[in-house]
């Protein structure tokens, strides 16, 4: 994946947290895509994940991530999709980036 393919997939989301990954993105952060040469993740077992850990951290005091709870939701709106996940690393921010199977939009984006 090259940088304009994944500002042109994080465009494509309006919220907050794809547009601030967007920004840092453009502003030469640093990306990868975490799946490269594997198999795309079923956005349900994602979401399972993340919802455990989401509530673990609202139950002991611990401040989630930017976007997380909307990223929670969005996974699981996404059923049973296949997606891939992406991070951005800019020195202000870290973003994960969970993308269609065919990597052309954004699904969700915490951080």
């Amino acid at each position: 994946m090259i940088r304009s393919d994944l500002e042109s997939a994080l465009a494509r989301d309006a919220g907050p947290s794809a547009r601030a990954a967007r920004l840092a993105l453009h502003g030469g952060a640093n990306f990868e895509l975490l799946s490269e040469g594997h198999h795309a993740t079923s956005a349900q077992q994602l979401w399972a994940t993340w919802a455990l850990r989401h509530q673990a951290m609202l139950e002991t005091g611990v401040v989630p991530p930017p976007g997380q709870a909307e990223a929670v939701d969005e996974l699981q709106a996404a059923g049973t999709s296949l997606v891939h996940l992406a991070k951005i690393v800019s020195p202000q921010r870290r973003f994960v980036v969970s993308l269609a199977e065919d990597l052309t939009r954004c699904i969700a984006c915490m951080g």
